[in-house]
């Protein structure tokens, strides 16, 4: 009976503790990755509220060089951007990819391509569709230090920096958040909160 006691209930105690333990993990499971557990390819439902995830909109490599030529030919690029493209021989250094999103609700990714000096100073943003032919143009804003983001509902949610009465030139600790939406024909805007 002593070796019993010894032997099989520490060996009971851990099962209980290990249910009991389990009991209270998040229900995600144990995760294999590697080649054997493919990722999921459809979105995985919300146990909690029977809705499904907002499926995420695919990452795109839209090639800069291109983007930069697309731009330079459109007639209603602002002077100071088509200054900056002009002299720009290194993209990398005027152009750089942001996020990857879908606010025209076309089942095609679109990317947010951000125009900056050689400090890295953002000074605009544009919208640019994904196309089998090449970049296009969909959408541009002059904002500074933007963070650019899609909403749950679909919408271009832009963040930047403003300046208030008291700042000093270098530091502006003011925001503001426009909200834009497409309309089916354009860009237009649905909200702006300055903070």
């Amino acid at each position: 009976m002593g070796l019993w006691r010894r032997t099989v209930l520490p060996a009971v105690a851990a099962v209980v503790a290990t249910a009991a333990l389990s009991a209270c993990a998040n229900g995600g499971g144990l995760r294999v990755e590697g080649p054997e557990s493919p990722p999921p390819s459809s979105p995985t439902p919300s146990v909690a509220f029977g809705t499904t995830q907002p499926a995420k909109t695919p990452e795109v490599a839209v090639d800069l060089t291109k983007v930069r030529v697309r731009l330079l030919a459109d007639r209603h690029l602002s002077s100071y951007a088509r200054t900056v493209l002009s002299n720009c021989t290194v993209i990398s250094r005027c152009l750089s990819r942001g996020t990857t999103v879908d606010v025209l609700h076309s089942g095609r990714p679109q990317q947010i391509v951000l125009i900056h000096t050689l400090e890295k100073f953002v000074f605009g943003i544009f919208l640019i569709a994904i196309e089998p032919s090449g970049p296009r143009p969909i959408w541009n804003l002059n904002v500074e230090q933007p963070t650019v983001n899609a909403s749950p509902e679909g919408d271009l949610v832009v963040e930047s920096k403003i300046f208030t009465i008291n700042d000093p030139v270098c530091c502006p600790s003011g925001r503001r958040v426009e909200v834009y939406r497409w309309n089916g024909r354009q860009m237009i805007k649905v909200s702006s909160t300055d903070q």
